[in-house]
């Protein structure tokens, strides 16, 4: 352990694999968000805790059981020639929940509480720490994976998720507020959301897509946005100074 604190290939490891911990937790930290708007304001700090630290130790649980999870990638069965393993059944069901959900919460946002067409019920803080532990085991898996594939020492893949949680759970806040303030925000993470399952899906299915690509997606529709709420800001203020100005009974 010591060798390890002194050894400048192992920090590098350490730094390197937070840092991608860090990439591939933006879709949970999105979808903890998402889901933790639909409950009280006084719970969902708590939720967003809760869900974190949970992903946190399943991700460390699964670096424990390494034996098994190189197991999940050995064929089960074979459908159209496609060999079918434990991995891709995990991203084919998590990549179908990600589908679902996200379609009923842009529904919902579409909708409104009071539309009629709405029938979603409202959000319990067990339901939304279910639903929380449900899609950790897809991206704890798909975390847990590169991290095998990057660095052989556990300590250091341990250390780096601990750390990538903690960090996760201090931007997690304001990510989380920042989202539910603005809907068109909301609607954009929903969208990267539903690209992540249709990637999922199709990982499992055999068809690897790199993630780099959505992010940049993500990243690129974040920027115009981020203009679009700048321009209607700008556009809104003389508007408000107005209306301050007629309260005031000038």
């Amino acid at each position: 352990m010591l060798e390890l604190l002194t050894d400048p290939a192992a920090w590098a490891a350490f730094l390197t694999l937070t840092a991608l911990e860090l990439v591939l937790g933006i879709d949970n930290i999105i979808f903890i968000a998402i889901l933790t708007d639909r409950l009280p304001q006084e719970r969902r700090a708590l939720a967003r805790r809760i869900g974190l630290g949970l992903a946190m130790f399943m991700r460390i649980g699964l670096l424990l059981v390494l034996a098994w999870i190189i197991g999940l990638t050995r064929p089960l069965f074979t459908v159209l020639a496609q060999e079918i393993s434990g991995r891709d059944l995990i991203l084919l069901a998590g990549g179908l929940f990600l589908l679902w959900k996200s379609t009923m919460e842009i529904h919902q946002l579409m909708e409104g509480e009071e539309g009629k067409s709405s029938t979603t019920a409202p959000a319990t803080f067990g339901g939304v720490i279910f639903q929380v532990i449900i899609l950790d085991v897809v991206f704890s898996l798909d975390s847990i994976i590169t991290a095998v594939g990057m660095v052989d020492e556990i300590e250091i893949m341990v250390a780096a998720v601990i750390t990538s949680v903690a960090l996760m759970m201090v931007f997690a806040g304001p990510v989380a507020r920042f989202v539910s303030q603005h809907p068109t925000i909301k609607m954009l993470a929903l969208s990267f959301l539903f690209m992540i399952g249709m990637v999922l899906i199709a990982d499992g299915l055999g068809h690897h897509v790199p993630k780099g690509y959505i992010y940049f997606a993500l990243v690129f529709s974040l920027t115009v946005e981020m203009l679009n709420l700048r321009l209607r800001k700008r556009r809104g203020l003389p508007v408000r100074l107005h209306e301050r100005y007629v309260r005031n009974g000038a």
